[in-house]
Parts: C-alpha cells; structure tokens; sequence
C-alpha cells in the first residue's frame, strides 16, 4: 500500500523549499488558492512533489522538492503563483519563513 502522504522521489541529489508559515483566522481563499497551487506546481517543469501537514493552532510546513534550483527560481517568479504570494502576505499568513535545501541523502521505511 503506498502512503500519498508521502511524495514519490527521485533518488538525490534535488532540492527541497520548505515553507514554514502560521496561518491567520479564517480561510478568506486560502483552501482553494492552496489546492490551486499544488496543481499548477505539478505542471511546472522539474517539479517533483511535495508534502504538506497543519496544526489546530495554525502552524504548517509545505515541502515541495524540485529537480534543480533554476526550477524553483521559475516557480517563484510564475505570474499566478506571485498572486497567491502576494494574497499570503497580504491576508493569509501572520508570519513565514522559507528555506531551500539540498537533499543529497534520503531514507526511510516504506509502507
């Protein structure tokens, strides 16, 4: 049985963002912007997946993992995903940090 929590990766080296953000009150978009970004992003060149998880208190962390950092950079700079970006700082996040690494080992123990 495959875990769909889990994204399929490649083996290393690729590169992670990991999104670290608390959200504010109330959804005002959110949920729809956020499906939204998760399939524009499948469609962009050197994605590889991503994993997402949200506390009660509105603290989550979205990893998406990318095949080079010349994709990241396109992702960042792709016109809707600046709007949603945009709408983040604006009205959904109080605050965020994002991080980008280099993955050049993976492990686990699948299901």
């Amino acid at each position: 049985m495959i875990d769909t929590a889990f994204a399929r990766l490649p083996e290393p080296p690729y590169y992670a963002v990991i999104f670290s953000s608390r959200r504010t009150q109330g959804d005002q978009g959110y949920e729809a912007m956020a499906e939204r970004m998760v399939e524009l992003a499948a469609q962009q060149s050197g994605f590889l997946g991503a994993e997402s998880a949200r506390d009660a208190q509105g603290f989550g962390i979205t990893v998406s993992y990318w095949a080079s950092e010349e994709a990241i950079a396109a992702w960042r700079r792709h016109a809707e995903h600046r709007v949603a970006q945009e709408q983040g700082r604006a009205q959904w996040y109080a605050h965020y940090e994002v991080r980008v690494a280099r993955v050049d080992r993976a492990w686990g123990k699948p299901a």
